[in-house]
């Protein structure tokens, strides 16, 4: 998502989602294809500020906040920040999953299209706001199907949820649900409420504990495209030894 009204671009790309998507890292990586790639943009999204590489720290080096408010400095911002862009997913799945592995709530809004459209951007106030900027996940259109898979049927008509992910995101608790034509106020109220609960009762996650119980559970994450890394960049997946073809967790 490209946002003008900051001072440079943040895209978290899917990438295991789509054959686009792997192109997009491979544009940043010399051709290579690895599960994460680093470039800070300039507003309009077109110029590369910095190179890209697998992280920030390879990217910039030295210190970090350093570089990064060096670079911002040559950027003022445009606008308002309560106009900015709200991020979103292109499918619920997905949102669910994300949602669980950031350990964040997750905002799903189903209606018909001109009333999801109109919440999209009445929510752009609230979402941007000191308190819950980058606190939680959105997803707008959300699938009726998907949703009923996940929280059950009951769940699956519309309205704007507040939902928990459960702890390998492929199931989810609705905490809380409003009507399509609710207040930002209110559901402000709600977001706000949902997620101080989730913070004071939720344990972090240790990522070692919880890939190990995953793969004792026997979850499994099935993507689009194939899982691994092309690191010589000719285009296959490379396998490393023991690894084998086996979906993501």
């Amino acid at each position: 998502m490209i946002d003008a009204t900051r001072g440079f671009v943040c895209v978290r790309i899917d990438s295991y989602e789509s054959e686009e998507a792997q192109k997009i890292v491979r544009s940043y990586l010399n051709g290579r294809f690895e599960n994460t790639a680093f470039c800070i943009l300039s507003p309009d999204g077109k110029q590369r500020l910095t190179r890209s590489h697998r992280g920030p720290s390879q990217a910039l080096g030295g210190d970090l906040a350093e570089a990064l408010g060096e670079i911002s400095r040559k950027y003022s911002m445009r606008g308002r920040v309560d106009t900015a862009l709200v991020p979103d997913f292109p499918n619920f799945r997905l949102a669910l999953n994300v949602a669980s592995a950031d350990q964040r709530l997750l905002i799903s809004v189903v209606g018909e299209e001109a009333k999801v459209d109109a919440v999209r951007e009445q929510m752009k106030a609230i979402a941007n706001s000191d308190e819950l900027i980058g606190r939680v996940h959105y997803d707008f259109h959300s699938s009726e199907a998907e949703l009923a898979k996940a929280l059950g049927k009951a769940n699956a008509g519309a309205g704007i949820r507040i939902v928990l992910p459960d702890t390998f995101g492929q199931t989810g608790k609705v905490m809380n649900e409003l009507p399509i034509n609710a207040t930002m106020s209110d559901l402000k109220e709600a977001i706000l409420k949902a997620n101080k609960t989730f913070a004071e009762t939720t344990e972090k996650k240790v990522y070692s504990d919880h890939v190990r119980a995953g793969r004792q559970q026997g979850v499994e994450w099935t993507m689009p495209m194939e899982y691994g890394e092309d690191r010589d960049g000719d285009g296959v997946i490379d396998f490393r030894g023991g690894m084998g073809r086996r979906p993501r967790r």
